[in-house]
């Protein structure tokens, strides 16, 4: 959920007829699923029926590859999807479902990884401007953590220590991608916590947030969700304007502006509202559906004009 409550009302759709896409982009937690982390029925039925009427459908999550399990079943043709808030192309039929792992270990199609030397410089700004500040490593392989990193989902693999350790490259990992430093700070508030690492740290790599706490997400550096959108866009042929994206949180933003169309949650962050040029309902209302909905039957009224 995000922060800027519900809205209810039918959506508020960008100046002019609402175009039909070549791909729909759209975000997971907040977005496509609802609070209870479940895909409803309207849901799935709008997003097969697009696939069906050849627009492909992309899932943009800040999620690792692990955490794709709930959406995997609903992926179509290409089976692609846009993890770690855009450090990784991932191939969803390579995951089990069942165990969110991959039982031959190509699941990454594409790894856009942060340098360890320039996470251990964003560490160290942050340590400095933030004191208190707790950090994750995620890396393709799992996750890894400090001591007092909250237990948010604890991970019986992942090795506890100092963020500084767990960066060092002669760490047994240390052939294992990063793709995003986690940094949580039990005091500040979300946006003051983004605005303060950004001013601290946004010079060494990209920084964001997903979660209504203060929790950032760290990228290498010109990595979103946005840019590596683009970069799978630019593969199959498709401009940004023949692109439909949904988000709800400051990491959709880059997304929002970037896509020709765009609608921000009803339950949107504000600055993913002022990004996006249109508004759909909630995600426990299915706002997504409702928008693939009334761009395939705009498309067929074209059609029996």
């Amino acid at each position: 959920m995000g922060e800027d409550g519900s809205v209810t009302s039918a959506p508020q759709c960008p100046d002019g007829p609402t175009p039909t896409p070549r791909l729909i982009a759209t975000d997971l937690d907040g977005t496509l699923l609802r609070d209870d982390k479940s895909v409803s029925q309207r849901t799935v039925d709008a997003l097969a029926a697009a696939e069906e009427a050849g627009i492909e459908v992309f899932f943009v999550t800040g999620r690792p590859a692990r955490w794709m399990g709930v959406v995997s079943d609903h992926v179509q043709g290409h089976g692609l999807a846009i993890c770690a808030n855009g450090a990784a192309v991932v191939d969803l039929h390579a995951f089990d479902p069942h165990t969110d792992r991959s039982p031959t270990g190509r699941e990454f199609v594409q790894v856009r990884a942060l340098p360890r030397l320039t996470a251990l410089k964003v560490v160290e700004a942050l340590r400095a401007a933030a004191p208190g500040t707790s950090f994750a490593v995620e890396l393709t392989t799992g996750i890894n953590y400090e001591p007092a990193y909250p237990p948010f989902f604890q991970d019986p693999g992942a090795n506890v220590a100092t963020a500084e350790k767990l960066l060092q490259e002669d760490t047994d990992e240390s052939s294992a991608p990063v793709l995003k430093v986690l940094a949580h700070h039990a005091e500040l508030a979300p946006d003051e916590f983004l605005e303060l690492a950004r001013a601290n740290a946004g010079a060494y790599a990209s920084i964001t947030r997903s979660s209504p706490t203060a929790l950032l997400e760290i990228s290498g550096p010109g990595v979103s969700k946005a840019s590596t959108l683009a970069l799978c866009c630019e593969e199959r042929g498709i401009s940004a304007a023949e692109v439909v994206a949904f988000g709800d949180m400051p990491n959709d933003v880059e997304m929002l502006g970037w896509a020709g169309t765009s609608y921000a949650m009803g339950n949107a962050h504000p600055d993913v509202i002022a990004a996006a040029s249109g508004r759909t309902v909630a995600n426990n209302e299915d706002g997504v559906a409702l928008v693939i909905e009334r761009i395939l039957a705009e498309r067929a009224a074209r059609t029996r004009s």
